[in-house]
């Protein structure tokens, strides 16, 4: 096969179209849980911790005794990987709930068992074997 064939067959694929609208459909997703988690879930908790932006949090090293004179220090900015590990923590339970809800709203609700059908007439030997029953226990 060619080239062309071989991508067109690999395009056209239904594997291949799915995975592309996933991917397409999950940035854009993504794009709101971001904005969900900056926009409406990190003012309140800022504001309930006192207006602290982790971002903001970090550490300057000691310079070092052999660096050259007007040599920045070396900055630790742990405050970033807070918020990183905040914002991580924030999407995946935002998601969590949502996947759930959809889940909730695709699943039907179970039906009740039915009730076991009455048994048809009883055969002859059952009638038979009933009356049988029922003389021996009046002897």
């Amino acid at each position: 096969m060619s080239l062309i064939q071989d991508f067109k067959a690999f395009a056209i694929k239904g594997n291949a179209i799915d995975m592309a609208v996933g991917v397409i459909i999950g940035g854009a997703f993504g794009k709101i849980v971001t904005s969900l988690v900056n926009d409406i879930i990190m003012p309140p908790i800022g504001w309930l911790i006192g207006g602290v932006n982790f971002t903001d949090l970090s550490c300057k090293l000691p310079l070092n005794p052999m660096a050259e004179e007007g040599t920045e220090p070396v900055v630790v900015a742990y405050g970033n990987f807070l918020q990183t590990c905040l914002d991580f923590f924030l999407i995946a339970l935002c998601v969590f709930f949502m996947v759930r809800l959809i889940a909730k709203l695709n699943t039907k609700k179970e039906e009740a068992p039915a009730e076991p059908a009455a048994p048809a007439e009883p055969s002859k030997e059952e009638t038979l074997l009933t009356e049988i029953r029922d003389l021996l226990k009046n002897k």
